[in-house]
C-alpha cells in the first residue's frame, strides 16, 4: 500500500501529532500499559510480562484489560524478587511476537499512559527492531513526568523514590496496589493519570495540548520506518 494512503487510513500522517494534541480528553481513549522486565537496561532487557487496560472520561473499561506472561530465555537475574515471575512461569508464557500482535491491534486511535515512558518505550523499540516488526508511531502521556512536574514546584531536589508509582498513588490519595504486576500497575497508572489531570485543573473539555508545559506528552516510533 502507498505510504501516504497507509498514513491517512491509520490517522498517522504528518499532522497527526497536532491532531493528537488538539484532541479533547472526552474524545480521547487512553490505553495504559506496563511492562515487567529482566533489567532496567533498555538495550539488554527482556519483557517478562505485559499488561494494558483502556479508559475514557475518567473511567476504566475492565473488559479491555489484558495480561500476558512472556516467554524468554534471558537470565532473570534478580527480577523475580521484584515481579515474582520465576523460570517456570516464564517457560509457559507466550511468544513476544504474539503478545505484540495483540498490542499493536489495540493501538489505533489510542493515547498510551505509561509510568516512566522513556524506559518502557525504549525496551519496546529495541524489541520491534530486533524482530524486524512494522514500525508503529505511538503517542503517550507519562505519569512519571507529570509527577516530577508537580514535585519540582515543591522541591529544589526531588526526594528519592518520591515519583515511584506507589509514592504517587499515596500522595494522590489512591489505594495502594500490589506493585510489579503488569496489569495492576497499568490500572494504577491510569487511575493516577486521571487524578493528575484533575489536579492540574483539566476537564473533559480540555485539550491534551494543555499538558504541553509539563513535558509529559510525547510521541515515539517503535521500530524502523521502512521506505
Amino acid at each position: 500500500m502507498l505510504q501516504w494512503l497507509s498514513n491517512w487510513l491509520s490517522g498517522r500522517g504528518p499532522s497527526s501529532f497536532d491532531r493528537f494534541k488538539n484532541a479533547t480528553l472526552q474524545d480521547t481513549t487512553l490505553m495504559s500499559i506496563d511492562l515487567e522486565l529482566t533489567s532496567l537496561n533498555a538495550n539488554e532487557s527482556e519483557i517478562t510480562s505485559f499488561g494494558w487496560v483502556c479508559g475514557r472520561n475518567s473511567s476504566i473499561a475492565l473488559e479491555t484489560s489484558a495480561y500476558s506472561v512472556v516467554k524468554t530465555k534471558a537470565s532473570l537475574g534478580q527480577s523475580p524478587v521484584i515481579h515474582g515471575l520465576i523460570q517456570d512461569n516464564i517457560a509457559k508464557g507466550e511468544k513476544i511476537e504474539d503478545v505484540l500482535t495483540k498490542f499493536t491491534a489495540q493501538l489505533p486511535s489510542k493515547v498510551l499512559v505509561i509510568h516512566n515512558a522513556n524506559l518502557d518505550l525504549a525496551v519496546l523499540d529495541a524489541v520491534f527492531r530486533r524482530l524486524n516488526l512494522p514500525a508503529q508511531e505511538v503517542y503517550y502521556i507519562d505519569t512519571l513526568q507529570l509527577a516530577l512536574y508537580e514535585l519540582k514546584k515543591e522541591h529544589e531536589v526531588v526526594p528519592s523514590n518520591s515519583a515511584s508509582l506507589g509514592a504517587c498513588l499515596l500522595r494522590a490519595g489512591l489505594p495502594a496496589v500490589p506493585q510489579h504486576n503488569a496489569l495492576e500497575d497499568a490500572m494504577a497508572a491510569l487511575l493516577l493519570c486521571y487524578a493528575q489531570l484533575a489536579s492540574l485543573g483539566l476537564t473533559q473539555q480540555s485539550c491534551l495540548a494543555d499538558l504541553s508545559h509539563t513535558k509529559a506528552l510525547g510521541k515515539k516510533t517503535l521500530g524502523v520506518v521502512k521506505p
